[in-house]
């Protein structure tokens, strides 16, 4: 693997003690060993910290504690800041990866000259392993039709650098979901590997299980950064409900 790129893998965590150790070891056991994490914990309070010490001898594993809670966007954005590698992942410090998911993802994107690319998921219901589905996504995104599914998770993604220089997570609510958008305003295309995926927690303490909140933050994200006008924020908003009802139902 000498001649492949590196990855950098940015993770933020928050009060997600219970599941680092199923992330990070998720990223650890991969086949694809041309990696970096940095881990961006926002000031925890629960025993996260305590399993955070557990990797500290990794220096493949870069762990930066902030002294105050500043949220995913700046933790993300941190992490940028400090990615040296010409690609990036990310991860949610509660979702992880099967062991062939950088490998797979990251040879179809060089064989295929692919900029930016996501996966299928495999989501789960709080700590139910038992119970996992899988999505069907669609087989590309443009700017368009993510408008109308929005369904990309943040950690299925890896991007080229090249193409977020000037890109950043802003301070909103559902920050992953314009900074998607703003990778593909730019006329850029995410494409789908289809011989991998995410596994993906849906737990009632994330803050997308607020269906209400949910809907409120996305009309106010398509109207201010989007520019959508009421007849199309209310078809994107209405497009996105019903793909979300279609893919996880109203649980």
């Amino acid at each position: 693997m000498k001649n492949l790129p590196y990855i950098d893998i940015i993770i933020p965590n928050y009060n997600k003690g219970d599941y680092l150790e199923e992330c990070l070891d998720s990223v650890l056991y991969q086949t694809y060993k041309n990696w970096k994490v940095y881990l961006i914990d926002d000031y925890s309070n629960d025993h996260s910290k305590k399993i955070l010490k557990k990797y500290n001898s990794d220096e493949r594993i870069n762990i930066i504690l902030l002294k105050e809670n500043l949220g995913p966007s700046y933790c993300r954005n941190l992490g940028l800041k400090n990615s040296k590698s010409e690609y990036v992942a990310f991860l949610d410090s509660d979702d992880y990866w099967p062991k062939n998911k950088l490998e797979n993802q990251i040879n179809e994107m060089l064989n295929n000259n692919y900029e930016f690319t996501y996966t299928d998921i495999k989501y789960f219901f709080n700590d139910n392993h038992i119970k996992i589905n899988k999505t069907n996504l669609p087989n590309i995104y443009d700017y368009k039709k993510f408008l109308s599914k929005s369904t990309m998770s943040t950690s299925s993604i890896i991007v080229k650098k090249s193409i977020i220089e000037k890109i950043y997570f802003k301070d909103v609510n559902h920050e992953d979901y314009l900074f998607k958008c703003d990778i593909l305003k730019n006329g850029n295309l995410s494409f789908k590997i289809f011989n991998t995926f995410v596994y993906y927690r849906i737990n009632k303490k994330n803050r997308s299980s607020d269906k209400i909140k949910n809907i409120i933050n996305l009309w106010k994200i398509n109207k201010v950064h989007n520019k959508l006008n009421f007849v199309k924020n209310l078809k994107s908003i209405l497009s996105i409900c019903l793909n979300s009802l279609k893919i996880y139902g109203w649980k």
